[in-house]
């Protein structure tokens, strides 16, 4: 289910506030050193560092 429009120009990485990209049902931090994978459930993006996943 993709972001509203307008959505991903002001959310940001909460790690390093780098700005995020839609990928799947994920939100991936756009910097290379940082890389968080934030969880999209049900629309609603869960932007906790405890809830990310390190890239593979």
């Amino acid at each position: 289910m993709p972001l509203e429009s307008g959505l991903l120009e002001i959310l940001a990485c909460p790690a390093c506030h780098s700005p995020l990209t839609e990928q799947d049902s994920e939100l991936i931090c756009t910097d290379t050193s940082c890389g968080l994978a934030y969880p999209v459930r049900d629309g609603i993006p869960v932007l906790l560092v405890d809830e990310a996943r390190r890239p593979a």
